[in-house]
């Protein structure tokens, strides 16, 4: 029987098993996982038969702040590789009566999970879990930090659809200040050598934001999405997030100046790949009839690609 002994902050966990940030990941490792994601694909979207490759292994997702696509697409991702999931909220669970993260990861913990995929809105929740257990850890997005599965399925997406993206303009669009997803789909794409071009009004578009990332890529940033939108060769737009004190940011035109509207869309060169990481809200940051069109907007694929990411990730940590 498999008891579990510690001493407080020992930190046990495999550095190299846990999947924390994609600042930092060697390059090499950033193109195993999505080369392996993209073999995963026909998997994860039910085209080829689940794998059994984590049978007996139990994956523990830890969601304390709400979500849809990533908490399904986790145990999505699990169950298509032989997994058992325990999901668990802090609604119904001890958060409710103070219980810290680190308590609530520990004693999960010690109920004999192999896995820890965990979503705080705390920045840097992630990697206190990590230096507190022994099981690998999974980043499902930190407070304002990163959203490093987000990355990798964004970036597979635009693979699918560009093939190598070095060397191509992406722009990202909207609420730059307060997106762990504009942070480690930029880290993503600079480490590959894409151009992502951040565009926002200066107060959601952080200072010093073109100093983000490191790799062959760049990043710029501008304020005018018409000025740019004709050279793009992919653009990817992002919700206001009003929970995170976003609203005193935006002017009450915001959809006529940063929205993809129907008119604007037409300013982008033909096979633009429209992409979004959701929630999505129509009308505000994309109009309707963009959001849902049937040849450039990959809006479901990254859905997709997002079971598969999540798989590569998963085997990363449970079959080093």
């Amino acid at each position: 029987m498999r008891l579990i002994q510690r001493t407080a902050g020992t930190g046990l966990s495999s550095p190299e098993r846990d999947f924390l940030a994609i600042e930092g990941l060697p390059v090499a490792e950033l193109r195993r996982l999505l080369d392996h994601a993209q073999e995963l694909l026909p998997v994860a979207v039910g085209d080829a038969p689940s794998l059994d490759r984590l049978r007996g292994r139990v994956v523990a997702n830890i969601f304390f702040e709400d979500s849809t696509r990533t908490r399904v697409s986790f145990e999505m991702a699990a169950r298509r590789l032989g997994a058992d999931v325990v999901l668990l909220g802090s609604s119904g669970s001890s958060a409710s009566k103070g219980e810290t993260l680190i308590d609530t990861a520990l004693n999960i913990e010690a109920m004999g999970v192999d896995a820890l995929v965990v979503r705080t809105s705390i920045s840097g929740g992630a990697a206190l879990v990590a230096n507190a257990v022994r099981c690998p850890v999974i980043n499902a997005g930190d407070g304002r930090h990163e959203h490093p599965t987000q990355a990798l399925l964004d970036v597979l997406a635009l693979r699918l659809r560009l093939g190598d993206v070095t060397g191509r303009k992406v722009a990202i669009v909207g609420d730059i200040a307060n997106s762990r997803v504009a942070r480690s789909t930029t880290h993503a794409l600079v480490a590959l050598g894409a151009h992502v071009l951040i565009v926002g009004p200066p107060t959601l578009v952080p200072r010093g934001f073109e100093q983000l990332a490191e790799g062959p890529g760049k990043i710029s940033i501008h304020h005018d999405i018409d000025a740019i939108i004709r050279e793009v060769d992919a653009i990817m737009m992002l919700r206001i997030q009003l929970e995170r004190a976003a609203g005193s940011g935006i002017a009450p035109d915001y959809r006529s100046t940063y929205g993809l509207t129907s008119v604007r869309r037409k300013l982008l060169r033909a096979g633009v790949p429209i992409l979004h990481p959701g929630p999505v809200n129509r009308g505000v940051e994309i109009d309707e009839e963009v959001a849902d069109d049937p040849v450039d907007s990959v809006i479901l694929a990254q859905v997709s690609c997002g079971v598969a990411a999540r798989m590569a990730v998963l085997l990363r940590a449970l079959c080093p």
